[in-house]
């Protein structure tokens, strides 16, 4: 038999969802998972790994992604039930989210919500015409339905607020460090080779004339050269390296990047290693067959070097720390993986201890929702 080509192995990671109960499921067990995200935000701050500041910050971009999962659910509420309705499509291995594509077709819809809106009827008024539907005509309104479905989409879409597949560089004023202005650059990403959320965090330092977002000749290219370099085949020293190299005056002292999942499940997506057999014997039921797992990268600059710029000048140089056993390898100073998961799979978790994940920070959902460190 012929080895499959690369097509047929990114069709078979991907899955339509089809079937009304399980996309309903899908959204469900996501709506749970995101309302655990703010908690685990506030943890790492509480913790010290976080300032006020950036925990704000990414605690905006979480809202975005239960945003955006919120806003895919009104796109596909009617799948399989009503003629025409789209398919969710996600990412089943080492994702467990939707794929980039859902995130791109959202950004166009985006930008014709308003003449969709236009064109489609009040939400008043298709309630009123699927009562009368089920009342006069004995019939369910799954036309009407959809279309109301279609419409609380757009006005989701309108309203903002979302994670998008590109989510462009902003800069937050932190204060004066001697003659230089402090900055932390955010920015994030729906990472297209992973297909998961990703936050970045640079804390910069300008020691140019002008303040840097009011700088037409660097914030620009700034923002298209982090953008650019905004994907997980890349390390961050890689990222940090190049960029210092390309801005004399900008000095990137730190850098972080934090991914969102994957989202492992028993009954979405293909799971290989020890957490496959966690989930498996954990035989936990509906809405808590699942873990997420969340990555931390960290780089750090050490020092600050001056090297010659040419014959005559020399510039600023970034040194970055890296760390000792294997930062060669992951081109951070640190790297932590966290994992969140309900009671039954943490137990089993427990239990088992693979040695796969025993260097993971565990967080167990605990009752009432809360969020417990692990052991």
């Amino acid at each position: 038999m012929a080895d499959p080509t690369l097509k047929d192995q990114l069709t078979s990671d991907h899955a339509e969802l089809y079937d009304p109960a399980v996309a309903a499921r899908y959204f469900a067990k996501f709506a749970r998972i995101g309302s655990y995200f703010p908690r685990i935000a506030a943890e790492l701050e509480g913790e010290g790994r976080l300032t006020r500041t950036e925990s704000r910050l990414l605690g905006q971009y979480l809202a975005g992604v239960i945003g955006t999962f919120r806003a895919l659910n009104h796109k596909y509420l009617m799948t399989g039930k009503a003629e025409g309705a789209p398919r969710l499509t996600i990412d089943r291995h080492e994702s467990g989210f939707p794929v980039a594509q859902e995130l791109m077709v959202m950004a166009l819809d985006a930008a014709q919500a308003d003449k969709h809106l236009s064109g489609m009827a009040s939400e008043a008024e298709l309630k009123d015409r699927m009562i009368r539907t089920i009342v006069g005509e004995l019939k369910v309104p799954a036309g009407l339905q959809y279309a109301l479905s279609q419409r609380l989409y757009f006005e989701a879409l309108k309203a903002g607020g979302l994670f998008w597949a590109r989510n462009d560089p902003d800069a937050q004023w932190l204060g004066q460090a001697g003659p230089r202005r402090q900055y932390l650059v955010h920015w994030a990403v729906w990472d297209t080779q992973v297909n998961l959320p990703v936050v970045y965090l640079m804390d910069l330092e300008d020691s140019g004339k002008k303040p840097l977002p009011n700088d037409d000749y660097r914030w620009p290219p700034l923002q298209q050269k982090v953008l650019a370099q905004s994907v997980g085949g890349l390390k961050l020293v890689t990222i940090a390296t190049g960029f210092d190299a390309d801005f004399e005056d900008l000095h990137p002292r730190r850098l972080r990047r934090i991914t969102l999942g994957p989202m492992y499940s028993a009954s979405f997506t293909l799971q290989s290693g020890p957490i496959s057999r966690v989930l498996e014997d954990a035989r936990a039921p509906e809405g808590q067959d699942w873990a997420l797992v969340w990555t931390v990268e960290d780089l750090v600059s050490d020092r600050e070097e001056t090297v010659k710029d040419g014959w005559f000048s020399t510039r600023p140089k970034q040194v970055y720390r890296l760390d000792p056993l294997t930062g060669a390898d992951t081109g951070t100073t640190s790297l932590e993986r966290m994992i969140v998961l309900p009671e039954r799979p943490y137990q089993v978790l427990v239990e088992q201890n693979p040695a796969g994940l025993r260097g993971i920070r565990k967080f167990v959902v605990g009752a009432g929702g809360r969020l417990i460190p692990g052991v």
